[in-house]
């Protein structure tokens, strides 16, 4: 398995999460597998129920969430 950790990479902001958001999620894993969630600073307490709810709503799976960075895998 050989798959390029320079992933795309999403930015989530102090807006949080909507429809927009979670749809680009999901094409962006279908087309990479692998990509990179970035969230801004200010939502600190928040990130957990967003990875919830990102991982449910695209059926993917968290592989590494270091600070504010999550790192979600799909298979193709």
């Amino acid at each position: 398995m050989n798959r390029s950790l320079s992933t795309i990479t999403i930015s989530i902001g102090k807006s949080g999460l909507n429809e927009s958001v979670i749809d680009e999620i999901k094409r962006q894993l279908k087309a990479h597998e692998v990509i990179k969630i970035r969230f801004a600073k200010g939502i600190s307490t928040e990130k957990q129920n967003f990875i919830t709810e990102i991982t449910r709503r695209s059926k993917s799976t968290l592989i590494d969430f270091r600070g504010n960075v999550a790192v979600l895998f799909k298979k193709k």
